[in-house]
């Protein structure tokens, strides 16, 4: 991937023979009450702050982080975190394990916590990661190990390279974005089709036509794929999930949810994670 040749820890352009095999991504969103249990990590972490605050204790030791903050955790830390009520994290999380070429395992060569700033690009990356792992259309393994590695690029650039670089976007993918960061907000397809300066009508025929499916069902689908994200994580209840993911009739999310995934929502029994003593 990377041209330029560079020794961190020992080792000679590391970045060039990274195999990653995601267990889990996800955009949270946190609650007043939300809290990350103590536990051993069995995999790598990366944490990504786009808004908000945290304090993380990682092996005993204490991190505050704001947006724009990475936290890359190898295997085996010792984890447990909090958010701020007054100023809730926003992130995204990965979790992952790393190998080389030779099966051997890896782990990556940033700080436990770099400060990159909210960089658009990555952003976006992030949001495709995670609407490709929620939607698990087929090839998604593939197409989200592709683009956790143009992640890490990106990440390498700014905390080893100190590179700026951004990339452009289209405009459904724009509004595609805008409607992953925002499903929990009430939209419209007015507004979306304003935000892209674009008719209304014009718009959602374009919409439709990329993506297979009206604005309003993609804002349902996403909404429901994220609950079922968040479901799966046991951190939230089944009425916290409906009103995070933009539902204010419970019973109506129940309805959508089973409509769309085949089963109830209480399908998933919430579980925690245990605390190391």
């Amino acid at each position: 991937m990377l041209n330029k040749s560079n020794s961190i820890n020992g080792e000679s352009r590391v970045e060039e023979r990274l195999v990653p095999d995601i267990d889990y991504a996800i955009f949270r969103r946190c609650t007043p009450s939300w809290r990350m249990y103590q536990h051993r990590l069995d995999f790598c972490d990366i944490t990504y702050i786009t808004e908000g605050k945290a304090q993380y204790i990682i092996n005993g030791n204490s991190y505050n982080l704001q947006d724009g903050d990475l936290l890359c955790l190898p295997k085996g830390c010792i984890r447990s975190g909090i958010t701020y009520p007054d100023h809730l994290m926003c992130c995204f999380s990965v979790n992952f394990r790393l190998n080389n070429y030779n099966g051997e395992t890896m782990s990556l060569p940033f700080p436990i916590v770099s400060h990159v700033g909210c960089q658009n690009d990555i952003i976006s990356m992030f949001h495709t990661l995670v609407n490709t792992w929620i939607e698990k259309q087929p090839g998604y393994i593939i197409k989200t190990q592709g683009l956790f590695l143009l992640i890490l690029h990106r990440l390498f650039e700014l905390i080893v390279f100190d590179s700026t670089l951004e990339e452009g976007d289209y405009r459904v993918k724009k509004a595609i974005r805008y409607i992953t960061r925002h499903y929990s907000e009430r939209l419209s397809v007015k507004n979306i089709a304003n935000m892209v300066g674009l008719n209304a009508v014009y718009f959602g025929a374009l919409f439709k036509q990329s993506t297979g499916l009206s604005i309003n069902r993609y804002v349902i689908q996403t909404r429901i794929k994220n609950a079922e994200n968040f479901l799966i994580s046991g951190e939230y209840r089944v009425e916290e999930v409906a009103a995070h993911c933009g539902f204010s009739d419970v019973a109506h999310f129940y309805k959508l949810f089973k409509e769309l995934m085949g089963f109830p929502p209480s399908y998933y029994i919430p579980k925690h994670d245990k605390v190391i003593e």
